[in-house]
């Protein structure tokens, strides 16, 4: 949905044509624009889950990149009130919230907000920021790759009822130390790469069956290591690679990580 007063009715009308096609709907909408009715009826059209777009993990920064700060219509109690609202009538787990890792928090204030969600009912999709060309953002750093890792990794732990942040152990820069589980557990969910993969879009078949690996990161990004979310089950050279970013707590940006790439070995390049 698009903050549109003609979209609310709209994507009722277009969810209600694709029920005839499709076996399951997921809505992605625009809170601003709905209510409490709305989400009922939206679910009586056809849809299964329903998708918000919150993006900022703290509310100065939502507030700064898309409400008033910016001019912008959008507010922070507005979307986590839709939530709410959004889990009553879809019932737990049929509502994810869409966040955005390196807009300015820290991982800890990034997992609490992972943490609030699951309580409240609601999954958690994570994209790393990039900075797009011609963007009033173009001039901010995407997150440190080891940063992305620890919250991806992260949010598939709590997302999985495995652990919770307050079991987490973070340093004075809020840096994710200690995942608050044992090593066993951990060195599973690791190597199962599942914790890297694109997250958001589960079908009765399969966890993820979205193939965008390239909304967050570059080709070349991709090609020394730092996909940033993968499109497949990340194979054993790829976790090894993740294995090696995950405990990196440097601030660069990008790194080559596979080994024998030009005759380098972890060799910063920005």
């Amino acid at each position: 949905m698009i903050t549109n007063g003609r979209a609310a009715r709209d994507t009722i009308s277009i969810v209600r044509r694709l029920r005839e096609k499709t076996s399951a709907i997921s809505v992605l909408i625009a809170p601003t624009i709905v209510d409490k009715k709305w989400l009922f009826e939206v679910k009586e059209a056809g849809a299964d889950k329903i998708g918000i777009a919150i993006d900022a993990a703290t509310q100065e920064l939502f507030q700064t990149l898309r409400g008033r700060s910016v001019m912008g219509p959008h507010r922070w109690e507005k979307y986590w009130r839709t939530i709410d609202e959004a889990v009553r009538t879809f019932d737990r787990y049929n509502v994810g919230i869409h966040l955005i890792v390196g807009l300015g928090e820290r991982e800890q204030e990034m997992i609490e907000t992972i943490q609030r969600a699951y309580d409240m009912g609601a999954l958690t999709h994570l994209f790393s920021f990039f900075p797009e060309k011609g963007s009033s953002m173009q001039g901010y750093r995407q997150p440190p790759i080891g940063s992305y890792r620890r919250v991806q990794l992260a949010r598939y732990l709590i997302n999985k009822g495995i652990t919770t942040a307050n079991k987490m152990r973070f340093n004075k820069e809020g840096k994710l130390m200690e995942f608050g589980v044992n090593k066993g557990i951990l060195d599973e969910a690791i190597d199962s790469g599942l914790p890297f993969m694109t997250s958001g879009c589960p079908t009765k078949e399969r966890e993820s069956a979205c193939n965008r690996p390239f909304s967050d990161s570059t080709p070349y990004q991709a090609y020394i290591g730092e996909m940033r979310n993968y499109p497949f089950a990340p194979n054993k050279e790829d976790v090894k690679i993740v294995r090696k970013q995950l405990w990196d707590y440097s601030n660069t940006s990008v790194k080559v990580w596979i080994e024998d790439l030009d005759h380098q070995n972890c060799l910063s390049t920005t």
